[in-house]
């Protein structure tokens, strides 16, 4: 809404000051509609280049501006020197095409500083602060979003609870290959897929998280990189994280130096803590792999393996626990119903056995 003000406050501007010619320059009178309909076609027309570049590169234009400033005082410079050159050489005036050399060598200038700033951007922004902002309400090291942790979901339950701040960024090439899932000809797939693109638009209408859509390639990118080497080389090159669901995403990325978040590791790392010992309810689902027992599952998902409860398949039972066995792909509650002893270790029962 702030933009459509500013837009529509710029179309008025243009014809005020169309008008204020017009009142000066009262020849003008005759042909007041052309003025003001070729003002008003001006300015819609940069209204309409301005709509058609919607994301726009702030160092880019800081850069702009920048090298446009050094040309011009570059060309000041030049200019005071060529008149002080034909002064002193006993010219009068300075001759007629001075003007016209000025004219060009202020474009060159112009020209040359603004190419030198874009190219070099990268490369001088320490030195020249004004070439590239940063926020300072963001983290400095963005958060780089895969396929998996899309399609996952949880990751646009943790932003609603601020707890991120720090911007994030999905590849196009990420948003191109949910696009393809959701594309599917397989059912279970196409629906995923399109799990990944309802969890996209929910992150996009979260005001409290500032997502980004990069169209940018990694620089490095080699033809037959699969999209997991090229996001890690560009989260690389962006100096960000990259947050993951996916085993093997997490180890490249970790090979290559780059920073992981496993929401996976996450979520484990908050459930809550039991010990050996406690008593916990659980409703046994269906049968152990073992004789004799029952698995269950708690709230949070975690697996619940309980000894001499595999009778009471469908009933809730409280099992002491006796063990907590945490892996990479989670954590599972080893206990007995009826707050028995606990059972003897399997592997020294296998040990005893093969002695």
């Amino acid at each position: 809404m702030p933009l459509h003000i500013i837009r529509a406050a710029f179309i008025i501007c243009i014809l005020a000051a169309i008008m204020v010619s017009l009142v000066e320059e009262k020849e003008l009178w005759a042909n007041t509609w052309i003025y003001l309909i070729g003002g008003i076609g001006g300015a819609l027309g940069i209204i309409a280049v301005d709509m058609l570049i919607p994301r726009k590169s702030l160092s880019a234009i800081s850069g702009l501006f920048f090298g446009l400033l050094v040309g011009l005082l570059v060309t000041v410079a030049i200019a005071l020197v060529l008149d002080l050159l034909f002064v002193g050489i006993g010219e009068e005036e300075p001759p007629k095409w001075l003007k016209s050399a000025k004219f060009v060598i202020g474009l060159t200038c112009c020209y040359l500083a603004v190419s030198f700033i874009m190219q070099t951007k990268d490369d001088i922004r320490f030195i020249i602060p004004y070439v590239e902002f940063s926020k300072q309400t963001k983290g400095t090291h963005p958060l780089v979003l895969d396929t998996s942790v899309i399609i996952d979901g949880r990751i646009a339950d943790i932003c609603e609870t601020r707890i991120i701040d720090a911007p994030l960024v999905i590849p196009r090439m990420v948003l191109r290959e949910l696009q393809g899932i959701a594309d599917s000809s397989d059912k279970l797939r196409r629906n995923r897929g399109r799990r990944g693109l309802d969890m996209l638009n929910r992150l996009q209408t979260n005001t409290m998280i500032d997502l980004e859509i990069l169209d940018a390639h990694a620089e490095k990118d080699a033809p037959g990189e699969s999209v997991d080497q090229k996001l890690v080389t560009l989260t690389k090159e962006l100096e960000g994280r990259i947050v993951t669901n996916d085993y093997n995403l997490n180890k490249v990325a970790q090979l290559r130096g780059v920073v992981v978040i496993n929401i996976n590791d996450l979520a484990n790392a908050l459930k809550p803590v039991v010990l050996p010992g406690e008593m916990v309810k659980v409703k046994i689902i269906k049968p152990g792999e073992e004789p004799g027992q029952g698995v269950g599952y708690l709230e949070d998902g975690t697996m619940v393996v309980a000894e001499s409860a595999r009778d009471r398949i469908g009933e809730e039972v409280t099992i002491s626990i006796t063990s907590v066995l945490q892996t990479s792909a989670g954590r599972m509650i080893f206990g007995r119903s009826g707050g028995g002893n606990a059972p003897p270790d399997r592997r020294k029962r296998s040990q005893a056995g093969a002695s």
